[in-house]
């Protein structure tokens, strides 16, 4: 080998010994950093057992089978006891909820002296009844089509358009429910069955049942369940608008085939609050609004043609305690008749 191949042999074995010192001191670096974040990361996700856990991811010690035990027998108990109580705590026409009795079907009415049956398709008021007949004798020829005019008026027994009455609510399952109930009127319906009107917690309590559910049947609403969202408006068959005439003694007799828009008490076998004993809360939702104890105006639970799909929670408190139309009924409750039921879970 020459002189001059041999220096640059040389150099190049330098260069290439030198560039591999750095490329290796590099890599040392590289890993030893590498390790470092490995490890940090490492760290973060599984903290050292010696750091103090979290209140809230400290180990829950196992049920301890004993106090499980007697914890599932106490609620047994309690439950049996419920049931018991269920039997006697009420009159026969309601049923025991949480504290309180209400009544297991929408009111229908009877002059509180005589027993006379009130018809369920006027005021339970003679002063407003007679004013509501009188006025449609002659309306009903006035408006709609021709087959609306020759609607007859429901009957009205001589007897109720004679004679001076005092309402008193009863709660009876096949009945057609008392509607054009004002407030006031509920109240003294309510109160002559010593009873008195439930109040608005009372109300929403009764309706979501022994399970706290948002409809009596459950926490998912279901069409036709329950009487309510129904597509046909009684004011518009017969007068061709929803708003009008809604004093008009014959909403409440219209059918779609074959089916009346509002149903006899108890005749929707899904709509039921479920309670002790077997019983149950009939209609809560739908067919009539139901008054409440506010005497600024409110009643629950909506009516037949109301759009509304809020179940247990819907309520309208935009009328004044004196108004009446075909869509508002009342429901009453009251005191247990055992003391012990009071307190009732």
């Amino acid at each position: 080998m020459n002189t001059s191949r041999a220096a640059s042999w040389l150099r190049v074995r330098g260069r290439a010994a030198v560039g591999a010192a750095v490329a290796a001191l590099a890599l040392t670096q590289l890993l030893a950093g590498g390790s470092a974040l490995f490890r940090s990361a490492r760290a973060e996700d599984a903290p050292d057992a010696a750091a103090p856990i979290p209140p809230t991811m400290s180990a829950q010690p196992p049920p301890d089978p004993a106090a499980q035990a007697a914890l599932e027998a106490a609620q047994y108990a309690q439950a049996a006891r419920m049931e018991q109580l269920a039997k006697s705590a009420c009159p026969e026409d309601m049923l025991l909820t949480r504290g309180f009795c209400v009544d297991r079907y929408e009111s229908s009415m009877v002059d509180r002296d005589s027993g006379q049956p009130l018809s369920p398709f006027y005021p339970p008021h003679p002063k407003l009844l007679r004013r509501v007949f009188s006025t449609w004798e002659f309306l009903r020829t006035q408006s709609g089509d021709d087959a609306a005019r020759r609607m007859p008026l429901p009957a009205l027994s001589s007897w109720q358009k004679s004679h001076d009455f005092s309402p008193k609510a009863l709660s009876l399952p096949g009945r057609v429910p008392q509607a054009y109930v004002s407030y006031h009127v509920a109240k003294r319906a309510c109160q002559n069955a010593g009873k008195r009107l439930c109040s608005e917690e009372e109300w929403a309590t009764a309706c979501r049942g022994r399970w706290h559910t948002q409809y009596p049947y459950g926490n998912e609403f279901r069409r036709m369940s329950c009487n309510i969202y129904r597509y046909i408006h009684p004011s518009h068959v017969l007068h061709g608008l929803s708003s009008l005439h809604q004093l008009d003694p014959r909403f409440n007799l219209i059918s779609v085939e074959g089916t009346p828009l509002l149903r006899d008490t108890g005749a929707m076998p899904n709509c039921k609050s479920p309670w002790w004993g077997g019983m149950a809360a009939h209609d809560m939702v739908g067919n009539l609004d139901e008054w409440v104890e506010d005497d600024a105006g409110t009643f629950r639970g909506g009516f037949y043609a109301r759009a509304t799909t809020k179940g247990c929670e819907a309520q309208v408190a935009s009328h004044s305690p004196d108004y009446f139309d075909y869509s508002t009924g009342s429901r009453c409750c009251r005191d247990p008749l055992i003391a012990e039921a009071a307190a009732a879970p």
